[in-house]
């Protein structure tokens, strides 16, 4: 093995360009020649690559986002785009492949591994820490500190005017950001995917704690929350049902995707991509690395792709006890 391409894909996470200079200072130590691939997938078709080195990644460790750039390619999902990524693998001489991203772009990757045999090891990077074999994805951390501080922020306009605000996160499928930023931030009531509360039993909770003295409640709502139709209309149900609150939406949206990474997602995108290429030098393929009990092990591609991960049940026990 001589040379190891890389790309981001899908959504950018905070960490990506960590994982990026420990991938590309991995290489060097090696021996390898670390080759960027620019726009993810779509680099892979146009052959947008870069030979790198170790000077290519110097100042990026505390930067967001992500030098490559990432994008979403449609023609990579037709078996005609992926012969023309494999033909410019081919002819730039590339032994390997390292995905960073999230469950779509390993998809794309597994597929791409069963068709053309090219070894690859996928490392996860999305903010909603919804890939199963790694207790932690990279930008996760920073994206529950970024959402940690704007509630906070939020509280103090919502304690000085006695409003009730909805606050909408990422999570379509999990709801790990709600859960943890909602404990961290003091929320009265946590709406994710995986408990269905209801628009009842929240307005009688809300009831609840307005009896309890509270003058104003922080309301966190994943967006794959099944409790209404979006958060706009839990807004509107509970005005209707509930009286002396002044209710207010705040959507996050991708403001949790940006900012510098924790020192958390810097240390674990450095591990990750160090073992990444350790793994491909060790001719391991086809797997995902990932941190399981403080130790970075693998994970088959397609279990990574089609497990589930868990909601902490004692996080949703804890909520409901400092909620009163």
């Amino acid at each position: 093995m001589k040379k190891i391409a890389f790309l981001t894909s899908g959504g950018d996470a905070p960490g990506m360009n960590a994982a990026i200079r420990a991938v590309t200072r991995a290489c060097v130590y090696n021996d390898l020649i670390p080759v960027g691939v620019s726009k993810g997938f779509d680099g892979l078709i146009n052959g947008d690559f870069v030979e790198m080195n170790a000077r290519s990644v110097k100042g990026i460790i505390n930067k967001g986002g992500t030098i490559l750039k990432t994008a979403r390619s449609s023609e990579f999902r037709t078996i005609e785009g992926r012969k023309k990524a494999y033909n410019n693998l081919k002819k730039n001489n590339i032994d390997a492949l390292i995905i960073i991203g999230g469950d779509g772009s390993f998809t794309g990757g597994l597929i791409f591994h069963k068709e053309f045999k090219l070894p690859i090891i996928g490392i996860p990077a999305t903010i909603d820490n919804d890939i199963f074999g790694t207790s932690h994805t990279i930008g996760y951390d920073s994206a529950l500190n970024t959402v940690v501080d704007v509630i906070d922020k939020i509280r103090d306009t919502a304690s000085s005017h006695n409003r009730l605000f909805f606050i909408e996160v990422m999570g379509k499928d999990a709801g790990h950001i709600a859960l943890n930023t909602g404990v961290g931030a003091g929320a009265e009531e946590i709406l994710i995917p995986e408990e269905n509360l209801g628009l009842d039993r929240l307005v009688e909770s809300l009831k609840r704690s307005k009896a309890t003295g509270k003058s104003s409640s922080i309301v966190i709502v994943a967006e794959g929350d099944k409790t209404g139709k979006n958060v706009f209309e839990l807004k509107d149900y509970v005005d209707k049902n509930l009286d002396g609150y002044d209710a207010r939406v705040s959507v996050l949206g991708h403001l949790q995707r940006g900012g510098s990474p924790s020192c958390f997602d810097r240390v674990l995108a450095s591990r990750m991509g160090v073992k990444a290429v350790d793994f491909l030098l060790e001719n391991k393929t086809n797997l995902m690395v990932g941190l399981k009990d403080g130790i970075i092990e693998l994970t088959p591609l397609e279990k990574a792709i089609k497990g589930k991960t868990n909601i902490n049940k004692e996080l949703l026990r804890v909520s409901d006890i400092m909620s009163i």
